[in-house]
Formats: C-alpha cells, sequence, structure tokens
C-alpha cells in the first residue's frame, strides 16, 4: 500500500523532552503571575461605571485626570478611546458605590466637570456593573471553560481514544493559561471579550489538533510496521504545510485587527494572537507528545476484532 509522503521531514517527536522543559516553564510563570499579582480586571468583572465622553478637539489627558481629581474621582483610569478627541474614563468599585448616588447620577456630575472645563464635550455613552454581577460573571465565566474543556474530553474519547483525549484537553489547557499568564504578566485589561477570545482560542486549537489527530489515525493503518513515534512524527509533517497556512492567515488577520480596529478591541486582538501562536505549537508538542508518553499504539485506535473486520471487507 502506499503511504503518504510528505515534503517536509522534521524530527519532531526528537524534541519532546526539550518542548516538555519549555513549556512547563511557560505554565509555572504564568501561574506564578496570575497568583502574585493576579489579573487586571476589568469593569465587566469587577463592577464599576465606564463613561466615554467625546470632545470637539484633542485633548489632554492629564487635563482630564485633573478634572476628575477636583470632581472627587482622583483615582480613576483616563484613556483615549480610538482618537484623541475620544476619551474613555473608568471609575473602580470604590469610586463607583452607588449608596447615595446611581450610576446616572454619576455621570451627570462627571459631565457637568467636563463641560465645565471644555463646554463642547459631550457624553457619548454610561456603562455600569455592579459589584454582585461582577462576581456572577467571573464565576460562569470560569464555569465556562471548564464546561468546555470536560466536553472536548468526551467528544475525543468517542472520536478516538483516551490517550489522544488527555493529550488534546492539557494541550488547550496549556493554551488558556498561558494567554491568562501573559495578560497577568503585561498587566493588559481581562474582560468579558478577552474570556470570548479564550472560548475562541480553544476551538482553534482543537480543530487544529483534531486534524492531526485524524491523520495519526490514518496513518497507524497505512503504516503497519512503523512505530508509534514514527507515525506521529511523520502525521505531524505531513500536516505541516496545512497548519502553517492557516495559523499564518489567521494571524495576519489578528494583526490587521489589532492594529487597525482600535483601542476597544485590542485586548481581544492580542488573546486571539497568543493563544493562535501557543495552540499552533501545543498541537505539535503537547497533544501528540502527551499521547506518545501515554504509549499510545495502533491497537488504542483499532482493537484487534475491528481490523479483522476491515481486513475481510
Amino acid at each position: 500500500m502506499r503511504l503518504i509522503k510528505s515534503d517536509t521531514h522534521f524530527n519532531f517527536t526528537g524534541q519532546t523532552t526539550l518542548a516538555a522543559v519549555f513549556s512547563a516553564i511557560l505554565i509555572i510563570v504564568s501561574l506564578a503571575s496570575v497568583a502574585i499579582q493576579q489579573l487586571e480586571l476589568g469593569i465587566d468583572f469587577t463592577g464599576g461605571v465606564v463613561v466615554e465622553i467625546g470632545y470637539p478637539e484633542a485633548v489632554d489627558l492629564e487635563q482630564v485626570r485633573s478634572t476628575m481629581a477636583s470632581a472627587g474621582y482622583p483615582d480613576a483610569i483616563v484613556q483615549n478611546f480610538g482618537t484623541t478627541r475620544d476619551v474613555l474614563i473608568r471609575l473602580v468599585p470604590k469610586q463607583a458605590e452607588t449608596g447615595e448616588l446611581d450610576s446616572a447620577d454619576i455621570s451627570s456630575n462627571l459631565l457637568e466637570s467636563i463641560q465645565a472645563e471644555s463646554p463642547g464635550a459631550e457624553m457619548r455613552r454610561v456603562e455600569f456593573v455592579g459589584p454582585q454581577i461582577g462576581e456572577e460573571l467571573t464565576e460562569k465565566g470560569g464555569l465556562a471553560l471548564l464546561f468546555a474543556l470536560f466536553g472536548i474530553l468526551i467528544y475525543v474519547i468517542f472520536r478516538f481514544h483516551w490517550k489522544l483525549a488527555l493529550g488534546s484537553v492539557a494541550a488547550l489547557a496549556h493554551d488558556v493559561i498561558i494567554t491568562v499568564g501573559v495578560f497577568s504578566l503585561l498587566r493588559i485589561e481581562f474582560d468579558l471579550t478577552v474570556l470570548a477570545a479564550l472560548l475562541a482560542v480553544i476551538g482553534y486549537s482543537l480543530n487544529d489538533t483534531i486534524v492531526v489527530f485524524d491523520r495519526i489515525r490514518e496513518n497507524f493503518r497505512r503504516m503497519r510496521k512503523a512505530g508509534p513515534r514514527e507515525v506521529v512524527n511523520e502525521s505531524i509533517n505531513q500536516m505541516l504545510a496545512r497548519t502553517i497556512m492557516t495559523s499564518g492567515t489567521t494571524l495576519l488577520t489578528l494583526i490587521a485587527l489589532f492594529t487597525l480596529g482600535g483601542e476597544v478591541i485590542h485586548a481581544f486582538a492580542t488573546a486571539l494572537i497568543i493563544g493562535v501562536v501557543v495552540g499552533t505549537y501545543s498541537s505539535i508538542y503537547v497533544a501528540s507528545a502527551l499521547a506518545l508518553r501515554l504509549d499510545i499504539t495502533k491497537e488504542d485506535l483499532f482493537p484487534p476484532k475491528e481490523e479483522e473486520a476491515e481486513q475481510h471487507m
């Protein structure tokens, strides 16, 4: 039977120990960062008020911060939003307590203070999230990630084998932990758009891993005299061109989104860029490598009875 030949012959399986050490270092650093300095949670999770103000001309952010301090909000987070004429003001939970003032009163007070300095300023939008809602979103977001990983584990067990299932889930957990760790290290705000990006990363990485697993299963049937390590290495080489093309075109789109999409989606695009890079790496060096360490064999994917039935067809 003719075997499928690949144009590349890299010894991926020969580098699994080095890759395991590299991944372990990344995971330890990520977990340590999350544990020590935690995440810079956005208003979606902490609660608070976000006010977007539009100015008729470019405005100095230091002037806006000074105005906020005079209005009784010295720790307000002030940043440009898209252009130098648009300003986003974030009030942390302690500043956004609504014992006597609700979100409408807070935004009105802010606008009055700003218009006293810049009469042409206008309010574009106001968002308010209570602390209780923020806690619920945090809990439900974590559960969403766990349920996604558990569902994927069950799916891969039924489609392939539990050894490959553990490899795929380990790769996905690896991708999520490292992506979250980068956000913690760089102090990038973590909000609901980033959580959505993490779920998208899980789906993207899983798709790449499943394609490799399909080829591994095919090659176990075709390369009857080859060992598991040779089969896995050949399968990864055969899918390398597809992986590079898919990841490359995806990254081009995400880089354009990051550079041209404006500040509002920077965190979302950043999470996806990190996830695509790490996900491509993990589909090669984590998912398949773990399956090899668990001694995946042809008999695991094709039980003797099933193999005999195929030979008599």
